[in-house]
């Protein structure tokens, strides 16, 4: 065996690994990759710990004087992001099961992309439902 099947076994490990760990949370995976970084000279640790109390699968925690991440927990669902007190001190980076790569590490930008993907799941929704004018009036027509 060489070094690169090596490393796609343990990838593949890590990844099973990963799945025992949120079924056990009871939490749903949306997210292919990601990757959370803090940056740790502008987080008010201590004084807030709010990324803490907000982190549904409790990735985030406190260690040495400074937050810790757990990556193998992080689901990269934006919530410490969206409660930190400090612009760009947290930064989440996710991958869609549609390959679209989303960044963001301000409050502003979570709630932005939420509205974003609201808003296109509901017009998906109506296109699906009415695909056309025609389909619309025949349904809505009053005669």
């Amino acid at each position: 065996m060489d070094i690169f099947q090596l490393l796609l076994e343990s990838k593949k490990e890590k990844g099973s690994l990963r799945k025992q760990l949120l079924d056990s949370l009871n939490v749903k995976e949306f997210f292919e990759e990601g990757d959370i970084t803090i940056n740790h000279r502008t987080c008010q640790g201590i004084e807030c710990e709010l990324c803490i109390k907000a982190c549904p699968t409790k990735a985030l925690y406190w260690r040495n004087g400074k937050i810790g991440i757990v990556q193998d927990l992080c689901v990269y669902c934006g919530a410490c992001v969206l409660c930190c007190i400090v612009d760009d001190c947290i930064k989440v980076t996710r991958k869609r099961s549609d390959g679209k790569i989303e960044h963001f590490s301000k409050p502003g930008e979570v709630v932005q992309l939420c509205r974003k993907i609201n808003s296109r799941r509901r017009h998906d929704r109506v296109e699906h439902l009415f695909p056309d004018a025609e389909t619309y009036l025949k349904r809505y027509r009053k005669l």
